[in-house]
């Protein structure tokens, strides 16, 4: 398994969005004309709910660190820490950082990618093997693995080369205008998801599928919660794509504690 170092910076980064998470998610009002960049409330909820979500999934992949089992994750965490920063890079003249909570948010970006990086670097020097253990994945799993990839691989691809006032960018889909800055942050966030996901496309182990979707199951409740806490945002009779925003998530979130309490979540013995 990767060393200790690396297992301690996934600690640490699960502490820092779970900061960041909480002040973003409980004051979106008040933080939004103060966050990195210009975002609404609703955007600075769902910002924090990324920030909540990544900290549940840190927590709880350093805490199991078995790198059979959590490696997705880790993959996963480590693409969002770099592909964020590179936005913020390409972005960088539109930085406001005049508020902590901006320096927060880069923090947490920094470790992230510190995490990234001594996790890398013992990957490259460790090698970890990915073992065969507990049972396969049947059909089913295997195409929702296919179908997701596909489906949120497309969001991505499009968010990262659609422009303001494209369709789904201006209230299509999700109910506010999207500058470019927030559009490419979105796009690299859902980038990272299916990156993560595509090694499950050969490595057929039906627990570390299932680690993955209980790890990444905070991301999916809590972007839904940011969703309804704005629902009067929505208006579904003149933009029924809004019904795309929320139904993708529920398609998701419904389901899993029913996989949850047949299956497992990960660490069932065969």
């Amino acid at each position: 398994m990767l060393t200790k170092t690396s297992q301690t910076l996934t600690y640490l980064t699960a502490f820092l969005y779970f900061i960041l998470g909480i002040l973003m998610f409980v004051l979106p009002e008040r933080l939004a004309p103060l966050f990195a960049w210009k975002v609404t409330g609703f955007m600075t909820m769902t910002i924090g709910a990324w920030c909540l979500g990544n900290a549940f999934l840190s927590w709880i992949t350093a805490r199991r660190w078995e790198w059979k089992l959590v490696y997705s994750t880790l993959i996963y965490l480590w693409l969002f820490g770099i592909l964020e920063t590179c936005v913020v890079i390409a972005f960088r003249e539109k930085l406001n950082l005049e508020h902590p909570i901006a320096w927060l948010y880069l923090a947490a970006l920094l470790v992230n990618d510190l995490t990234a990086i001594f996790g890398i670097f013992d990957w490259l020097r460790i090698r970890p093997a990915l073992e065969r253990f507990g049972p396969g994945m049947n059909g089913l799993a295997f195409s929702i693995v296919v179908v997701f990839i596909l489906f949120v691989g497309f969001l991505s691809i499009y968010g990262i080369i659609a422009k303001t006032g494209a369709f789904g960018t201006n209230g299509g889909i999700f109910p506010e205008v999207m500058s470019s800055f927030t559009l490419r942050s979105f796009a690299v966030f859902y980038l990272s998801l299916t990156l993560a996901m595509i090694p499950h496309i050969w490595d057929k182990n039906l627990n570390s599928l299932l680690h993955h979707s209980l790890a990444s199951y905070g991301l999916v409740v809590i972007i839904t919660l940011a969703a309804f806490a704005y629902l009067s945002l929505f208006n579904f009779a003149q933009h029924p794509g809004g019904l795309i925003y929320f139904g993708a998530y529920l398609a998701v979130g419904i389901p899993l504690p029913l996989a949850f309490r047949k299956f497992g979540t990960g660490t069932r013995k065969p």
